[in-house]
């Protein structure tokens, strides 16, 4: 299990570059102006030979330089005592997610996608679409973003419904070695519970088997149970949580 969950956090960093990274002992220092959580925070990705209680105070020390709350993201792989650590030092936890896995032998893929147009790279409409859905006004996520996406190293499935010349809902597909990550799947508010999520998922799911993809994965907010739903009707099942430890005062 920890074999697997190891290959699975490896593909989801791949799948998200950060705008900067600093490795500093087998920690990756993670800096993207706080879009999100993943792309903004610690994590442990290979042997440690540093003491923590000199590691912890230089990340915090290189985020208060960057402007944000140092973010440690903890993972089954990360040990509870560090964990017990940061709890001490006044880390709250934010932001548990659930990771689901599918074997697309047994997936449902039946479902038709007439509606989403499918592409290989991830065009600046796109990219628009997706910041209009998710309401993003900030400036200089705007500015930094659209390198993120370009700079994601794989082969990407990028798919998105329009009306009327419009982005109404989105997704993207991250193919790295027998897996395609399911992510950004997004739907206009207005057009939700029209079966427009169904179609984008099916659509990065095939896709994804298309291309050699045997098995799938994705990352869930753990109170989004609609959402949870909707994945396990696909043939997702629940394989581990990660959330993050963030304190506020920097």
């Amino acid at each position: 299990m920890e074999e697997k969950i190891k290959k699975l956090e490896d593909m989801s960093l791949n799948a998200w570059p950060s705008h900067q990274m600093e490795l500093y002992d087998g920690w990756i220092l993670r800096f993207s102006y706080f879009y999100t959580h993943r792309t903004n925070s610690v994590e442990q990705f290979g042997s440690s030979t540093l003491p923590w209680r000199e590691k912890i105070p230089y990340c915090e020390s290189v985020y208060r330089r960057w402007g944000t709350p140092a973010v440690f993201k903890i993972s089954p792989l990360v040990s509870k005592d560090f964990d017990y650590v940061l709890e001490n030092r006044g880390y709250e936890i934010q932001h548990t997610t659930d990771v689901m896995t599918a074997d697309l032998s047994k997936a449902d893929l039946s479902f038709p996608y007439p509606d989403v147009e499918v592409k290989n790279r991830i065009p600046s409409y796109w990219i628009e679409g997706l910041f209009d859905l998710k309401k993003t006004t900030n400036e200089t996520h705007r500015l930094i973003v659209p390198s993120m996406y370009r700079a994601i190293p794989k082969d990407t499935i990028c798919v998105c419904i329009c009306r009327n010349d419009s982005i109404i809902a989105t997704g993207l597909g991250i193919l790295d070695r027998d897996y395609v990550g399911v992510y950004a799947i997004h739907v206009q508010e207005a057009f939700r519970r029209q079966g427009l999520a169904r179609q984008i998922c099916t659509s990065i799911l095939a896709e994804g088997k298309k291309a050699g993809a045997t098995h799938a994965y994705l990352q869930v907010t753990a109170e989004n149970e609609r959402a949870r739903r909707l994945y396990a009707s696909l043939g997702f099942s629940y394989f581990y949580t990660y959330y993050f430890r963030i304190r506020q005062t920097f």
